[in-house]
């Protein structure tokens, strides 16, 4: 396996923005001024953007004994923020999505700590969890395991562990046990402090006149396995470092409204997006990003054939009605799986996402409105995090949104 090497210190900001945009141009995937500006002056867009522009999804409703309890708990949320892939199977097994999963098992390993069942969240702790454990945390112990026929005892089936939810249970298990075992080899008591030591340092440096989230946002690709977020396409280094740009974004929202906070707080608004298989395959569908002529030898092109249809596209760009939460909940419809992808094909998209992204910040900025009805002068003021968020949540606002297809990357703990 090729080592990939990780961005020269002071740049990781900037490896994400060219990586992704030299990807993204070298796969030929277009996104033009054109339809950059048919998706901001969208009303899908702009009747719902102020409104889903924070929403995240990373509070948190717990009561920790202190600040460090609560950031560390914040940073696993981050840390775990993955298994996207298995949107469907775990939607059969528990009637919830990816995220919502893996938020009910950092509550359920939460309360159970708190309840002297030993502390889940130390770094020892850590360091030491068990996939038997995890299953039980996750409330997924009667779909982990496979029937197939026994060797030699013809009619009679056996039970054995497998199946894309054990994949996911395992993939949590190796994902707490190295991140604890780089903590305890760093002295640290939790990933907390070894967060709000990154913060520190980067708040060192932005009294020096630096960038304190580029410094923290190294601090923590460096020191843990999980934020590592980067793969080869076409034989050159794609840097994504989602969960570990997420983490910083989470503190920002959480604790910047504090002013007794002893966790200094970093500057995010210039951040690159937190780029996952939502994001791209959303901005997919809603025209922004087109496949049509892509890379042929990577397969992109036929992964969402109908995504440029016009009319389709008219009826995604329209306003609707929100998602009723309380009828959302009752329909336990299950999503239809969208196309599994290669590590090389989603990086490329997830590439793709950022890119744009970059591109409708920087052309809302100086778009031209006259002629259109309204008052659209506050796109000028769009951030990519809050880009980021109001796609991220619209796709589950929508009930059209909720049934398009998101592509998938099995086995990978980055998003």
């Amino acid at each position: 396996m090729v080592e990939i090497p990780l961005p020269a210190t002071g740049q990781y900001l900037q490896a994400v923005r060219e990586s992704s945009r030299t990807a993204r141009t070298r796969a030929n995937i277009s996104i033009t001024p054109e339809a950059i500006r048919r998706f901001l002056l969208s009303p899908a867009f702009t009747s719902t953007f102020d409104r889903l522009r924070h929403a995240h999804g990373m509070s948190l409703p717990l009561n920790f004994p202190s600040v460090v309890a609560e950031l560390n708990v914040l940073s696993i949320l981050s840390l775990l923020n993955f298994a996207s892939g298995y949107r469907v199977p775990l939607h059969k097994a528990t009637g919830r999505g990816a995220f919502d999963n893996i938020r009910a098992f950092i509550f359920a390993a939460y309360i159970s700590s708190s309840t002297g069942a030993g502390d889940y969240f130390s770094a020892r702790g850590m360091k030491e969890i068990t996939e038997t454990t995890v299953a039980d945390l996750m409330r997924v112990t009667d779909a982990i395991h496979e029937e197939r026929p026994h060797e030699s005892i013809p009619g009679l089936t056996v039970g054995e562990l497998g199946g894309p939810v054990w994949e996911v249970v395992q993939l949590i298990t190796k994902t707490l046990q190295e991140t604890g075992e780089a903590l305890v080899k760093g002295g640290y008591p939790d990933l907390g402090s070894f967060v709000l030591e990154a913060l520190k340092e980067g708040e060192k440096a932005k009294k020096a006149g630096g960038d304190e989230a580029e410094v923290a946002v190294e601090r923590l690709i460096r020191g843990i396995p999980a934020f590592q977020d980067m793969a080869l396409v076409y034989g050159e280094p794609v840097y994504c470092f989602k969960k570990a740009l997420l983490t910083l974004h989470a503190i920002a929202l959480r604790f910047g409204k504090s002013e007794s906070s002893s966790v200094p707080v970093p500057r995010t608004a210039h951040l690159p997006i937190f780029s996952d298989n939502v994001i791209p395959s959303l901005l997919v569908h809603l025209g922004v990003i087109d496949l049509s002529h892509a890379d042929a030898s990577l397969g992109l092109p036929q992964l969402f054939p109908d995504a440029q249809d016009p009319a389709r596209l008219e009826a995604l760009l329209s306003a609707t009605d929100p998602v009723d939460p309380a009828a959302a909940k009752k329909n336990k419809e299950v999503p239809k799986e969208g196309p599994l992808l290669t590590v090389e094909q989603a990086y490329v998209l997830r590439a793709a996402a950022i890119d744009a992204c970059e591109l409708i910040v920087e052309q809302a900025k100086t778009l031209d409105t006259s002629g259109v009805e309204g008052d659209f002068s506050w796109l000028k003021d769009i951030t990519l995090p809050e880009l980021d968020a109001w796609i991220w949540a619209v796709a589950k606002d929508r009930p059209d949104y909720r049934k398009l297809e998101r592509f998938a990357l099995r086995n990978t703990p980055y998003f």
